[in-house]
């Protein structure tokens, strides 16, 4: 992360998601979940290349919910796809939190839609007020990505998500939440990057096993905040769980989810190029230095320069 010299992570812009399929994958995402199309563009040369690590170009569909924006790309060469019973726990999860007004009827309108698959036994969960008393469900979309759906305690929705919630019933991207070995490791990982903790708990409880499908699951949860709070990072470390060695999973692999974080650039220092990073858990990252302070940059089609990030 040389390309960024005291750069502050000020917001997480977008999400990537790698698809073998991009048209199919944002049907998906448009008719059931309400992400509204964006745009589409065509990634490819050499500096496209070596900061993806991958022989040949991409598709690049992106997607809108609320003010949050998901990239999906089909790579040319495909990679694997997401792995056949992979667990909550396992370090490459990373799932997309989406705020809902309603989550009985987000959950109604889920259900009649076709591809997904429960993570979440026995329907959505409220977990306890020492959890965050939130209600919520997991699930997979048709190729396997982690989703949850999110609903506050009646009367405790957060003010930012209050004023999206008109006639609305999916109203944005409220945290990218991503598995880890040991918290104390990844929290000093991100907060070098300049985000920092806002929130810890200990979830625990059957509402916990059956949200994640982990038997007696414990759960460290962490949020970490860039300067822009929403959408945020959380790190879920599960205790006591035995793990599977994890396999590497490379950029085209459908199990490999991109955070695109945008940071504040000195301008002293003219451009800086896009770089990628990989966390001690092996989940994603790109990074984009900016100098622009607009809340819209990355929701219209952004496209950062290509160029080798290591």
């Amino acid at each position: 992360m040389e390309g960024l010299p005291r750069a502050q992570i000020r917001r997480l812009a977008s999400f990537g998601l790698t698809t073998p399929d991009a048209h199919l994958l944002s049907e998906f995402y448009q008719h059931t979940l309400d992400f509204r199309l964006l745009g589409s563009e065509r990634r490819s040369g050499p500096d496209f290349e070596r900061l993806m690590g991958v022989d040949g170009g991409a598709s690049a569909i992106r997607l809108g919910l609320g003010d949050e924006v998901v990239e999906l790309l089909q790579f040319d060469r495909p990679g694997r796809p997401y792995p056949e019973g992979a667990a909550s726990s396992d370090l490459s999860f990373q799932h997309l939190a989406i705020v809902v007004a309603d989550i009985h009827l987000a959950y109604q309108r889920l259900a009649s839609g076709r591809g997904w698959t429960a993570i979440s036994t026995d329907g959505p969960q409220q977990l306890p007020a020492a959890s965050g008393g939130v209600t919520a469900f997991k699930f997979r979309d048709p190729d396997g990505h982690p989703l949850e759906l999110l609903a506050f305690p009646n009367g405790q929705m957060p003010t930012h998500w209050q004023a999206r919630s008109r006639g609305e019933l999916f109203l944005g991207i409220d945290h990218s939440a991503i598995s880890v070995a040991d918290s104390a490791t990844s929290i000093a990982f991100y907060e070098a990057l300049g985000l920092r903790v806002s929130a810890r708990s200990l979830n625990v409880g059957l509402q916990q096993d059956q949200l994640d499908a982990v038997r007696a699951a414990q759960v460290e949860v962490t949020a970490l905040d860039p300067e822009q709070a929403t959408p945020h990072l959380e790190l879920l470390c599960y205790r006591s769980v035995i793990r599977s060695q994890t396999a590497i999973v490379r950029s085209q692999d459908v199990a490999a989810t991109r955070l695109m974080f945008e940071a504040d650039q000195p301008a002293s220092e003219g451009a800086v190029a896009p770089q990628r990073s990989i966390d001690p858990d092996g989940h994603r990252l790109v990074l984009l230095a900016s100098t622009s302070h607009s809340p819209t940059h990355a929701n219209t089609g952004f496209s950062p320069r290509f160029v080798q990030p290591e």
